[in-house]
């Protein structure tokens, strides 16, 4: 038998067990992490095993923003003058997620998310109750409330009042994930969970009912055979680092997308799972984001693709840019903004300047890019309605509609080939990581493809298809805190039995 295959393992065939332990946790990230801590704390013995030498995977890598709300509001939503109901905050995410959410997994989160907030605070992790009310990613200065959506766009103002529901740790800079990592080892280490680094899961243990009853963990070059008792959470992250994979079921994603995450989001989780009889969905689907964000003063431009033609409403947020953008021909697109509006010098520095003129033909002429006549086109028809406040192709909203009227124009170059990441230096495209995985039920419990469940098998995070389905909806934030969240679910259930 191959040591790579990640095919289960008889229990029959087993002659004796290194370890056991009533749960068993492979991957130590946010949902590992979490769903670890909480089987230890319903009183169960735990194992966590992370193939890396250290906690964090790519939870560890992130702000660690966690789109939170519901319930009347978190406290620090209610702290700072926000409201938000349960039903709204369901309204929004049934929009984003669209036809591939999981209204189960929707209404728990919404319903949840309040209490979940109180949690992360009993771990120590600080916020601030300062509300950051920019178009920005992340603050780089110490606010922990943002809005980190599309909750200010007409499109999901049609179907929920917007409240910003970004929740990120207090600090200057960027580092927010590895605080709460920090933070949550040293609760998991205090609820006495057993840690052990350096340790990949090759395979699961099934009996002759094909319940997962135990594992195969490689340490020290050796193969060890790990009881469980109650059931083993698969929490290894997603496979946006698998090339095969990515290839397989992201073959458009994989040719122009830079892959984001931790170097052991290779899939395993998923393999482990599909070989005890799981299946997967959602895994032609991947977070992608520009690079770019555009600013304030940039969102009044529009974005072009190479007909010369609008695709998107420019005030959305960058999940759901870089979704359009890349079903553009050829994923090359350009920004359009006049002489008020050319003058942001981070971004700008980073942008290729295809062309300028002090008309809009001049520089659809310098640029040679457009079909005859076609920039000037979209430009007479947005302009004539923008000074109306109005957008009835895409229906930016009115705080950010102004004819582009004076010059110089400025053409920036967003194509997917020329772009290099802000927050990752060197790279180009877009960044990128998968929503695809193991589908659960709300409770963890793994999924038969003819029915049922798997027996003794739980999983969360980015090894799962969980909350957040699609980058045209994405709000920064589901996906962190749907791995906690679930992640926490999936612990107590295992340790349940």
């Amino acid at each position: 038998m191959s040591q790579t295959d990640f095919s289960v393992i008889s229990l029959a065939s087993i002659a004796g067990f290194d370890a056991e332990a009533d749960v068993l946790v492979c991957g130590f990230g946010g949902a590992g992490g979490s769903a670890a801590f909480e089987a230890a704390k319903a009183g169960a013995s735990v194992i966590l095993y992370e193939r890396a030498s250290g906690a964090g995977g790519s939870t560890g890598m992130s702000s660690c923003e966690m789109y939170l709300g519901g319930s009347g509001g978190t406290s620090l939503q209610k702290t700072l003058g926000f409201e938000d109901s349960t039903e709204n905050f369901i309204a929004y995410l049934e929009k984003a997620m669209g036809v591939r959410g999981d209204p189960e997994k929707i209404r728990l989160y919404a319903e949840g998310a309040t209490d979940h907030f109180e949690w992360v605070r009993t771990l120590g992790v600080p916020y601030k109750d300062a509300v950051m009310l920019e178009r920005e990613v992340v603050p780089l200065t110490d606010e922990s409330l943002l809005f980190t959506g599309n909750e200010r766009t007409l499109e999901f103002k049609d179907v929920a009042a917007p409240v910003p529901r970004g929740h990120v740790p207090s600090h200057e800079g960027d580092f927010g994930g590895r605080m709460f990592i920090d933070a949550l080892t040293s609760a998991v280490v205090e609820a006495g969970v057993d840690v052990q680094y350096d340790s990949r899961v090759m395979h699961l243990i099934v009996d002759e009912s094909d319940r997962v009853a135990g594992l195969a963990v490689k340490q020290d070059n050796q193969l060890r055979y790990v009881k469980a008792n109650r059931g083993v959470v698969l929490t290894s992250g997603g496979f946006i680092m698998n090339d095969e994979m990515r290839k397989r079921y992201l073959p458009d994603n994989h040719k122009w997308a830079t892959p984001y995450g931790n170097p052991f989001d290779m899939g395993d989780g998923i393999k482990l799972g599909q070989a005890a009889g799981g299946y997967t969905i959602n895994m032609d689907e991947a977070f992608v984001s520009l690079p770019i964000y555009p600013p304030s003063k940039l969102t009044y431009g529009i974005l072009v693709n190479q007909r010369g033609e609008r695709f998107v409403n420019e005030d959305a947020y960058l999940a759901r840019l870089a979704h359009y953008a890349s079903l553009q021909p050829e994923q090359k697109l350009y920004l359009l903004v006049d002489a008020d509006n050319f003058d942001h010098p981070m971004y700008i520095e980073r942008l290729d300047v295809v062309a300028t003129g002090d008309t809009i033909e001049e520089l659809a002429a310098e640029a040679g890019i457009f079909p005859a006549g076609a920039l000037e086109q979209t430009v007479a028809y947005f302009n004539e309605h923008a000074k109306k406040s109005t957008d009835p192709k895409f229906r930016k909203a009115p705080e950010w509609l102004s004819p582009l009227e004076k010059g110089p124009f400025g053409l920036l170059d967003l194509s997917f080939d020329r772009q290099t990441a802000v927050i990752m230096p060197g790279t180009k495209g877009p960044l990128t990581f998968t929503l695809g995985g193991l589908d659960t039920l709300p409770t963890g419990e793994v999924k038969r493809w003819n029915g049922g469940v798997v027996e003794g098998l739980y999983a969360a995070g980015r090894v799962t298809a969980g909350l957040p389905r699609s980058s045209e909806g994405y709000s920064s934030g589901m996906s962190v805190g749907d791995a906690t969240f679930f992640g926490r679910i999936a612990g107590r259930q295992a340790a349940s039995q």
